[in-house]
């Protein structure tokens, strides 16, 4: 199972283009997309699920061309958590899953035993018998991740799935995502670097409808590394200095001081020493490379 995008663009009708000449390969396993919001990421996930026709350019799904004439084909595929989800309120959580087992054309013992199981990875079992719209944020936003894995797809895209969710739920959330992407193709876009990090190996970095960076995670750290610095200030004025002229990726107080990690080109006209880039860090050098 595998993506193949090529020379993509999708410009709406005023005439923004939120995809420009994009090209991307996605191989099984965890695939992470991050960017800021606005990058893109969203419009790549809708012409992805089917919903939105691209400009120009070409997608193919494990060897299927997207047109009108495979979209069946291609949704049979697919699974999919949208950033945002509304699942029918006055249904209970089971009477929900069930329900979409059945538009999904489950058989209906299948469909129990798994959202029996999906229920129980997601800690929400006791949850069962209550009405969707009873449910906080972050048990919706579960729910939803279910119902885009009921039908066990080959190719599953997650928007933003970690959206409201307390740590506990973030990390049961990555670790039912890295199961399920056995022998699968999983589709991870967030803007949480934290969350890739802990769940892919390789991950396209998006700005602005463009490809920055697409590889193995390790690749995109060593790009950063020589380029992540760290010093000691005083004095908070000292710190807005820092700011204006490099971009600063945190603060933390040590004592009475504020250690400063910061991003540079060259080496800094003052008392600092290199440190070890992170993800994050990477995350940070590469997209302040670009206007």
């Amino acid at each position: 199972m595998g993506i193949k995008i090529e020379d993509l663009t999708v410009t709406f009708k005023n005439k923004v283009t939120a995809i420009n000449h994009a090209d991307l390969e996605i191989s099984k396993g965890i695939f992470g997309l991050l960017g800021e919001n606005g990058a893109g990421k969203t419009t790549l996930m809708r012409v992805l699920t089917t919903v939105l026709s691209p400009t120009g350019g070409t997608v193919t799904l494990d060897g299927i061309r997207y047109s009108e004439a495979n979209y069946e084909k291609i949704q049979r595929k697919i699974g999919y958590l949208p950033q945002e989800i509304d699942l029918y309120p006055g249904l209970t959580v089971q009477e929900c899953l069930e329900y979409m087992g059945d538009l999904s054309g489950i058989p209906r013992q299948i469909c129990r035993e798994r959202i029996s199981c999906y229920l129980e990875k997601t800690s929400l079992s006791e949850h069962r018998r209550k009405k969707m719209k009873q449910l906080s944020g972050g048990m919706k936003r579960r729910v939803g991740l279910i119902q885009a894995i009921l039908s066990e797809p080959e190719f599953l895209i997650v928007d933003e799935p970690t959206t409201g969710l307390d740590p506990e739920e973030r990390i049961r959330i990555r670790n039912l995502l890295v199961d399920f992407s056995q022998d699968r193709t999983v589709l991870f876009s967030t803007h949480v670097v934290e969350d890739l990090a802990a769940t892919c190996n390789r991950l396209a970095v998006m700005k602005k409808g463009k490809f920055l960076y697409s590889g193995s995670m390790r690749e995109l750290v060593k790009q950063a590394e020589g380029h992540i610095w760290v010093c000691r200030a005083k004095d908070e004025s000292t710190a807005r200095q820092l700011e204006k002229k490099y971009h600063v990726s945190s603060k933390q107080y040590a004592g009475d001081e504020l250690q400063i990690k910061f991003i540079s080109e060259e080496p800094p006209e003052m008392e600092c020493r290199s440190c070890e880039a992170t993800l994050e860090d990477a995350y940070i050098y590469i997209t302040s490379k670009e206007p």
